[in-house]
C-alpha cells in the first residue's frame, strides 16, 4: 500500500513540481532564469566572459549556497511537505464545490444578473477572465503575506520561511504546513469567485488565455526570472519599474536580515499594493544582505525540529505567558481591592 502511493501519488507530484510549467521551479523556468544570470552578470556586473563569469557564478551557485545547511533545509521540506500537502488534500475543500455553491447562490441573489454578458465575444471573456484572476490572486498573495507577518500567531509559523540564511530557488518551498494549507485555502477561494463568477455573468465557460496550459501572466512571470527571487542575483528594475512589478532585489530585500527591510515588498508580481500600503522599498542603493532571522534558537534553526515542532512551542509558551501575566495583573487587582 505504502509503495503504491510513493509510486503513484509521491513520486508524480515530485516529479511534476520539475517539469509541469505551472510549477515556479521547472526544469524550463529554472533554465531561463540562469541565462537571465548571466546576462545580467556580463552586462551589468560587467564580467568578463571567462574568469570573471565564472567567479561570480560561483558566488551565485556554487556550492557554499546551493549545499549549505540553509538550502538543504529547503530541500527536505520540499520532499516532506509535498507528502503531508497530499495527505492533507482530501481534508481540504474542493475548489469546483465552493464554485459551484457561490455560482447558484449568486444566481438566487440576483436572477437577473445572470449571462448579462453572454453576447461578448468569447475573445473579450477570456482576456478579461484571465486577467481579473491575475489580479485577484495577486493582490489576495500580498493581503495573505501581510497578514502571516502583522498577525503574531501567524508569524510564528511564517518565521519557518524567513529562517533561510541562503537563497535558492527551492527556497519558496521552505513553508511551514500550517502556512501552506493557508495558501492553498486562499487559492480555492480565489479560484472559486473568479469561475463562479465569470459563469453567472456570461452564462457559459470561460477560458483562461495561457502558453503550455498555463496562464499567460503566470507564463510571463516565470518565465523572466521569478525564481531569481529566491537566490542572490540582486537584479533591480530600477525605481520608475519597482513602482509597478517586484523585482528579485525587492524581494531578496523583504528575506534581509536588516530592520530597516523588514515588513516591507509583500507583493508576489506587482509592488502596487505595497505603494498603497506603504510598505514599498525600492532595492536602489542597497549592497551587501544578510539573510534569516534573529531567534533566540539560532544555533538549530535549519533542524527539522525547530522548522516544524518550534513555532507550536512558541505559541505554547506565549499562551502560558499571556496566562501568567494576567493571573499576576489580577492579584495586584485583588490586593489593592482588599
Amino acid at each position: 500500500m505504502i509503495i503504491d502511493w510513493i509510486s503513484q501519488d509521491y513520486i508524480p507530484h515530485i516529479t511534476a513540481s520539475l517539469t509541469d510549467p505551472q510549477k515556479r521551479v521547472s526544469i524550463g523556468y529554472l533554465f531561463a532564469a540562469f541565462i537571465i544570470t548571466i546576462v545580467w552578470i556580463i552586462f551589468v556586473r560587467k564580467e568578463t566572459f571567462c574568469a570573471g563569469l565564472v567567479c561570480e557564478l560561483k558566488k551565485i551557485f556554487g556550492l557554499s549556497v546551493i549545499w549549505s545547511k540553509s538550502s538543504r533545509a529547503d530541500y527536505k521540506l520540499f520532499f516532506i511537505n509535498r507528502a503531508l500537502l497530499i495527505l492533507l488534500s482530501p481534508f481540504l475543500i474542493a475548489r469546483l464545490t465552493v464554485a459551484t455553491a457561490l455560482f447558484f447562490y449568486l444566481k438566487e441573489l440576483l436572477p437577473s444578473g445572470s449571462g448579462i454578458f453572454s453576447d461578448c465575444p468569447i475573445w473579450i471573456a477570456s482576456l478579461s477572465y484571465t486577467l481579473f484572476l491575475f489580479l485577484f490572486d495577486d493582490f489576495s498573495r500580498f493581503a495573505v503575506h501581510l497578514s502571516l507577518h502583522k498577525i503574531p500567531f501567524l508569524w510564528v509559523f511564517h518565521k519557518t520561511h524567513h529562517s533561510a540564511e541562503t537563497l535558492t530557488p527551492f527556497t519558496v518551498f521552505r513553508a511551514h504546513p500550517v502556512e501552506s494549507v493557508i495558501f492553498s485555502l486562499r487559492g480555492t477561494i480565489v479560484q472559486s469567485i473568479t469561475v463562479s463568477l465569470f459563469l453567472f455573468l456570461f452564462g457559459t465557460s470561460v477560458d483562461l488565455l495561457t502558453i503550455y496550459g498555463t496562464s499567460v501572466f503566470l507564463f510571463v512571470f516565470n518565465t523572466t526570472g521569478a525564481n531569481l527571487r529566491h537566490s542572490h542575483v540582486p537584479i533591480s528594475y530600477g525605481d520608475v519599474l519597482e513602482k509597478i512589478f517586484i523585482s528579485p532585489a525587492q524581494h531578496q530585500l523583504h528575506h534581509s536580515s536588516a530592520k530597516r527591510h523588514h515588513d516591507k515588498n509583500f507583493g508576489v508580481v506587482l509592488s502596487v499594493w505595497d505603494n498603497w500600503a506603504k510598505t514599498l522599498h525600492y532595492s536602489k542603493g542597497e549592497k551587501t544582505l544578510s539573510f534569516g532571522i534573529e531567534s533566540e534558537f539560532n544555533r538549530n534553526i535549519h533542524s527539522l525540529f525547530s522548522l516544524y515542532v518550534r513555532p507550536f512551542q512558541e505559541i505554547i509558551n506565549y499562551r502560558n505567558i499571556n496566562a501568567e501575566t494576567k493571573t499576576r495583573e489580577k492579584n495586584v487587582i485583588y490586593k489593592k481591592i482588599t
